[in-house]
Formats: C-alpha cells, structure tokens, sequence
C-alpha cells in the first residue's frame, strides 16, 4: 500500500476538511474511500481509529479545559461506548472480510442518506429522555464496524433531542477519545501495525488540513457541503456494494459448478 501514500494523504486531508466543517463525519468518509481503492474493512477502521486517537484526544482535552463537558453525560456515554466499540472490533475481525465489506457499505450508505436528509429537510428537535446507555453502545459499535460514525449517531441524536449543543459536542468528544483508543488498542494488539501507509498517510493529510478546517466552516455554506459529503459517501458505497455483489455472484458460480 506504499504506493498509494499520497493518496492516504489526500483523503486524510479531505476527510478532516469535512469533520472541521461539519463536526463529524471524519471516519465515515475516510472508510468510504479506503474501501473503495480495496482496503480491507479491518484495516480500514483500524487506520481510521489510529489516526483519530491525536486528534480526539487533542479535540476532548480542550474540550475539558474550555468547560464544554457535562460530566454526568459524559460518564453515562463512556463506559457503553467503549464496550460498543470493542465489540464491533471484534466482530470486524472474526467474519470474511468480503462478506463484512458489503454490509459495512450498506451501513456508510445508511449514513450516506442520513446526511443528505439532514442537508435538505433538518428534523425538528425532540422533547423527550434519550436512552444513553443504549446510546452509547449502538454509537461505538456502528464506530467501530463502519470506521466511523460516533458523532452523527451519538451527536446528532442528542442534539435533535433538545440537549444543550455546547455540552453534548464537548462530552461526546470526549467520550469519543476513550472508545477509539481501547478499538486501536484491540486492533493493534490482533492486526500488528501492518498498514503504516494507511495511518501515516491520514495523519499528514488531517494535520495538514486542520489549520484550514476552520477557515472551511467560515467560507462555505454548511447544508451544502453536507449534502456533497452525503452524495460523495453514497456513490463510494455504493459503488462498493456493486463490486462486492458481483464478486458474490462469481463465487457462488463457482459453487454451483463445483470449482
């Protein structure tokens, strides 16, 4: 995967373009793309969480310092989060790749849709109590099986549910540390660091681009680029779910005829 660096590069820096603009979106346009140059579903979220540990990290601790954090919402998503993550992690790395490639292109395509109705018509926010736990859970474990996804889950169902936007983003980015770091802990301790290029490349591309993200939120219409991120997501995955399906059909040809 050497060869392809620059491109790693490329899509680290589009990706944390994307995250700095619109707060999420990061490892779901990052997996999109690795699975679509071919990367393994395993390798791709491993990557994706290795390189995300800095920047959650960095983005959670300043988040604390600032007093953006609501300790009780935080601790309530934490410990289901990480338990959500780690079972995700494990899942990825127990079924075929190729049979779990397909469905988690069905997923990043279920996210795809999901920011394009948010682009078009945003749902009115809901006055009712969120089920945290169950929350959390379903949060890392979507994270951890699909590359990304903690924050349109996690963030955007507190949000639209009338929380205050200022304490969720900081607890669930907080929160957000702790689960990519135990499923890159997972992922190293049964993958190896096999997949350099992959991480590296990310890193650049994110560092290189997190001085402009802001700038990118200032300059550009923020319904519009979510419903390009949408539309960009979508096409990869399904893309993917083609050329999954008809590796599927060949193989199962194979059966049929006894090869």
């Amino acid at each position: 995967m050497l060869e392809n660096f620059w491109l790693f590069v490329l899509i680290g820096f589009a990706a944390q373009i994307i995250d700095g603009a619109l707060g999420m979106a990061y490892g779901i346009s990052s997996t999109a793309c690795l699975l679509a140059l071919g990367v393994s579903p395993a390798i791709a979220s491993a990557s994706v969480h290795a390189a995300e540990v800095v920047t959650t990290g960095l983005s959670g601790f300043s988040h604390w310092r600032l007093g953006n954090v609501d300790g009780a919402l935080f601790r309530r998503l934490v410990i289901p989060g990480v338990m959500g993550g780690m079972l995700g992690a494990y899942l990825l790395l127990s079924l075929p790749s190729e049979w779990l490639k397909f469905w988690v292109a069905a997923y990043l395509l279920s996210m795809g849709i999901v920011i394009i109705g948010k682009a078009i018509a945003p749902k009115p926010k809901q006055h009712q109590p969120t089920p945290l736990t169950a929350l959390g859970l379903i949060g890392g474990f979507l994270d951890a099986v699909g590359g990304g996804g903690w924050g349109p889950v996690v963030t955007s169902t507190l949000i639209a549910r009338d929380n205050d936007p200022r304490l969720t983003i900081g607890s669930v980015n907080l929160a957000e540390f702790f689960v990519t770091l135990s499923t890159s802990i997972l992922f190293v301790a049964t993958l190896g660091i096999t997949h350099w290029s992959v991480v590296l490349g990310l890193l650049v591309g994110g560092s290189l681009a997190a001085p402009l993200a802001a700038l990118t939120l200032k300059k550009l219409p923020v319904r519009r680029l979510m419903l390009l991120v949408g539309l960009l997501i979508s096409a990869l995955s399904l893309r993917t779910l083609y050329l999954t399906s008809m590796e599927y059909s060949v193989w199962l040809a194979a059966l049929r005829f006894g090869f």
